[in-house]
């Protein structure tokens, strides 16, 4: 019998990892990415010796890709050399000092009693609150949801008062911390989905809790690395990966695509996996015509994460009393988010998130220098704002606010430069240069978020972070497995060494 032919759009993390365990099941797979390299906005940048993610910069609750790995007979930490990252990373609270983030208990206590003592206790609470809500939550977020009657089962009903989804992130967290800066502690690691504490749903206090309870790892290399490797073992199980392939046409035959046309050549499928932008290829590549919940005009009515504006920056020298990972939150932290998702304009005060990966790994640049990695959240793309014009003004401003973490002016020390502005994503068909895809609001989550077996079409599949889980790497990974698992299921094959497997025990030093 002749097998189905797999052909999977993309090669970002999600599109790898699918390719990698459909391949090492024997079935045909064949990737078609646009670019020059494996990754999406998780592939690497080299400049003048100088290496740097595009996009991810560090891999958090690694027990997704270890899942992953030991579903095709590897082991994550043999494949990709990694280093948990202790500290975690430096959070500097405003202007009131800051925090060196740790999974030892004791040491956060600490410095939590430095900002307000009535909160000491707090983290105790915050963490066993947490395993018991991760514990449940994963198992949700393990599952598909491709009917309405897989949101009335009695493990999601159970978790309403778990998941209090009456309650906002930063609302939530008022129950074990008093200090409105401790909370955004605990809170701002929503900026991953590419949302505001004040708006994202209280599950996402797990997100905090994976960092403390599995650690922040820095793969040898960078991120990307991750995206190498599943590359690497995806063609060695026999995947077929084709750069520098454009795709310009999907051919429908009804609702079920029949091949996939590039500049180069036609690629027949039987089944489709779309691992690119989610609204964009829905955009470009589906006939709106096909699409009913998700037609071009709905796709404008939904909500979207968050952009990025970047600098990747080649130093000279080092920078000796910076962390790995340094975070600086505004004192308006409040104000600076509406900003970014209401007002849609630039603050002249924000928040930044700075990489030094140098501090860890000295691969990343040549001896004697220095990488740097500048994130600073800010508007999707948006009338009120016009890269052309900004996209040099920021970079002064944003190099000035450096100093706010110690960092000295850099500017006669900069060896290479690259800069990332939202219009920039979206020329990458991110669409709207949403960085984070859809964002995760209620109505943009579980059954309501486009389906792993994507519902408007026959025989097509999504992986990334516009479906189910949604943004994040380690969801992306389970998004990946998820999907695959479905395809091998609806191909009557075995599926069982996708199963998600015991949850591994967290890692807190509680003394």
């Amino acid at each position: 019998m002749k097998k189905p032919q797999i052909v999977v759009l993309g090669a970002g993390p999600g599109g790898l990892a699918s390719a990698m365990v459909l391949a090492k099941a024997g079935l045909p797979v064949t990737v078609l990415e646009r670019l020059h390299r494996v990754g999406g906005r998780c592939s690497r940048i080299e400049r003048d010796g100088f290496v740097f993610d595009r996009g991810p910069t560090f891999l958090h609750y690694p027990c997704a890709l270890r899942t992953l790995f030991r579903s095709v007979g590897r082991v994550l930490e043999e494949e990709v050399p990694m280093v948990r990252l202790d500290p975690i990373y430096r959070l500097f609270l405003s202007d009131r000092g800051h925090l060196d983030t740790s999974r030892s208990v004791p040491a956060m206590e600490a410095q939590i009693a430095r900002f307000q003592p009535a909160d000491r206790a707090g983290f105790r609470a915050y963490l066993q609150d947490n395993i018991r809500k991760f514990e449940r939550v994963i198992r949700v977020l393990q599952r598909p949801f491709c009917r309405w009657t897989d949101l009335a089962g009695r493990e999601i009903l159970g978790l309403l008062p778990v998941l209090r989804p009456w309650a906002s992130l930063e609302k939530d967290l008022r129950r074990f911390f008093s200090d409105p800066d401790l909370r955004i502690a605990f809170t701002f690691q929503s900026k991953y989905l590419g949302m505001s504490p004040y708006r994202c749903p209280s599950m996402f206090s797990v997100l905090a809790y994976l960092e403390y309870a599995y650690g922040v790892f820095h793969p040898i290399g960078g991120c990307n690395m991750v995206s190498e490797k599943l590359a690497q073992l995806a063609q060695e199980f026999g995947a077929q990966i084709l750069l520098g392939q454009d795709v310009e046409q999907i051919v429908f035959r009804g609702r079920r695509p029949i091949a996939v046309r590039t500049e180069q050549a036609e690629y027949p499928c039987d089944v489709l996996v779309i691992n690119a932008d989610f609204a964009r290829a829905m955009e470009r590549l589906v006939p709106n015509v096909l699409r009913r919940r998700w037609s071009d005009a709905n796709l404008q009515r939904k909500k979207y994460s968050c952009s990025t504006y970047m600098l990747y920056l080649g130093i000279e020298g080092t920078l000796d009393d910076l962390l790995h990972h340094n975070i600086y939150v505004p004192p308006h932290y409040h104000e600076y988010l509406k900003d970014v998702e209401d007002r849609h304009v630039l603050n002249e005060h924000p928040a930044f998130y700075v990489q030094y990966a140098s501090k860890t790994d000295p691969t990343l640049a040549p001896p004697g220098h220095s990488t740097l990695y500048v994130l600073v959240p800010v508007s999707h793309q948006h009338p009120n704002i016009d890269w052309q014009q900004e996209r040099l003004r920021y970079r002064e401003l944003v190099l000035d606010h450096l100093a706010r973490i110690g960092i000295p002016d850099l500017r006669s020390r900069i060896r290479t430069e690259l800069i990332g502005t939202p219009a920039d994503w979206e020329s990458w068909q991110i669409y709207r240069g949403a960085t984070f895809n859809l964002a995760h609001t209620l109505n943009q989550m579980l059954y309501f978020r486009p389906h792993n077996r994507f519902e408007e079409l026959e025989n097509v599949y999504l992986v990334g972070g516009g479906t189910h889980p949604g943004s994040g790497l380690p969801t992306i990974f389970e998004s990946a497995r998820i999907s695959a698992k479905l395809i091998l299921e609806d191909l009557g094959r075995d599926s069982q060494f996708l199963q998600p497997g015991p949850l591994d025990p967290p890692e807190i030093h509680w003394e």
